[in-house]
């Protein structure tokens, strides 16, 4: 990455498979599915009726109840998730944090839907003086990043990037540019997510974009087998602390690896669907390793997108044979999406995470539910429900949204 050095010093996360990091690691190497029956609310009449849903959640102990339950879901996700990292990376007890250099980029792709559709039904049945004063604050995306900056007087740059799917990837590698640029020493990144609706769900369904395995739950998210037909509906957050090298060196800041390479690219072919060739996808992998100034045999592990839709699967493999060529087989390749489910706005954000992990632990994680790989997805796609060990030095994870917006980001051991 181009100007001053930035790396990870702490990694946060509430998803599907658990909310901390540790123990979602565990769960995504032993391919443990997040995936179930929706019990928040009544899904029958809905052609979909299955979510990765979060579950067994606690609010951040900076959190004042009174106050969390003025927020929306995604935002209590991302405090959460944010306070985990910054425990992970020393900084709630650090001397050496200079509030006024520290700040936070999280965005989400949708928002406070809960909170739209709760009110409207307030307003439709009760009338406007009953809508909650509230509304606005708890629905509107910048308020994660506000609110994180709050509780933890984070008094630096203070922004969300909204990019749909895209959203947690772009906000990680924006908030490394930052300080890189120089605007601050520390950020607070990635996204999240809080949108398992009825409305939600009922428009993802129109567009034919979700598994309706309604009868296997489990099985449903299956990134490149012949037998996927969609995405499943998912939530939580994922999050990075990033610091400036030199910065988090004289703090004494435990440092797990470096944002080496961010990339970007439009597909400028269609709102929803990518071009059959990949080549959006191709361009943002190809921007990140020159920004990493990487050769393709530096890379061991690709993190996918892989969505689990009969397009995305195999543009997104087109796309990585392109950039990576005769390396490409060489490649472990996973998609946790098939754990996860799809959890729009905070994918690429708890995929960085799994991506840090990844260089930790030396392990990458499975993809589950690949029984009848596609012909035309016919990379090394670590299939099974066991996370594999290997010597891992830089990992690259993708991100690509509707509106054609793509990202990827490299990670690699300092």
């Amino acid at each position: 990455m181009r100007g001053r050095r930035v790396v990870v010093t702490g990694i946060g996360i509430v998803s599907p498979l658990g909310n901390s990091s540790e123990r979602v690691w565990q769960q995504l190497n032993a391919g443990v599915s997040g995936v179930s029956r929706i019990d928040r609310f009544d899904p029958q009449g809905h052609v979909c009726q299955i979510a990765a849903q979060v579950s067994d959640f606690s609010d951040a102990k900076a959190f004042n109840p009174r106050y969390a339950r003025r927020a929306d879901l995604f935002i209590r996700y991302a405090v959460a998730a944010a306070e985990e990292a910054i425990i992970h990376a020393g900084l709630n007890s650090s001397a050496h944090l200079d509030n006024d250099r520290a700040g936070v980029l999280i965005g989400s792709g949708i928002g406070g839907m809960p909170m739209i559709e709760s009110c409207h039904s307030i307003l439709v049945e009760q009338g406007p003086k009953r809508v909650s004063p509230f509304f606005i604050p708890s629905a509107i995306i910048n308020q994660a990043a506000g609110w994180v900056a709050m509780l933890f007087d984070l008094r630096g740059p203070n922004l969300a990037v909204v990019t749909a799917c895209t959203t947690g990837l772009h906000c990680i590698g924006d908030a490394a540019r930052t300080i890189a640029y120089g605007d601050a020493e520390v950020m607070i990144a990635g996204g999240s997510e809080g949108a398992i609706t009825p409305l939600s769900l009922a428009g993802f369904a129109s567009t034919k974009a979700l598994a309706c395995r309604n009868d296997d739950p489990a099985r449903a998210s299956r990134p490149f087998d012949s037998g996927r037909n969609g995405f499943v509906l998912g939530e939580g957050a994922g999050i990075l602390v990033l610091e400036e090298m030199d910065y988090a060196k004289a703090r004494g800041a435990n440092i797990y690896c470096e944002v080496s390479g961010y990339g970007m690219s439009c597909d400028a072919h269609h709102i929803t669907a990518p071009p059959p060739d990949g080549n959006g996808a191709r361009r943002a992998m190809d921007n990140a390793l020159r920004d990493a100034e990487f050769a393709v045999r530096d890379i061991q592990h690709v993190n996918a997108h892989g969505t689990s839709t009969p397009l995305g699967d195999k543009a997104e493999t087109r796309a990585i044979r392109d950039v990576f060529g005769s390396h490409a087989d060489q490649l472990a390749v996973s998609g946790t999406k098939s754990m996860t489910g799809h959890l729009l706005g905070a994918a690429g954000g708890i995929e960085a995470v799994f991506s840090v992990q990844s260089l930790i632990k030396q392990c990458v994680p499975p993809t589950i539910n690949l029984d009848n790989p596609d012909p035309e997805c016919d990379l090394d796609y670590v299939a099974g429900t066991t996370g594999r060990s290997m010597d891992v030095k830089a990992v690259m994870t993708n991100s690509f949204g509707f509106g054609g917006t793509n990202g990827s980001l490299v990670f690699s051991i300092v």
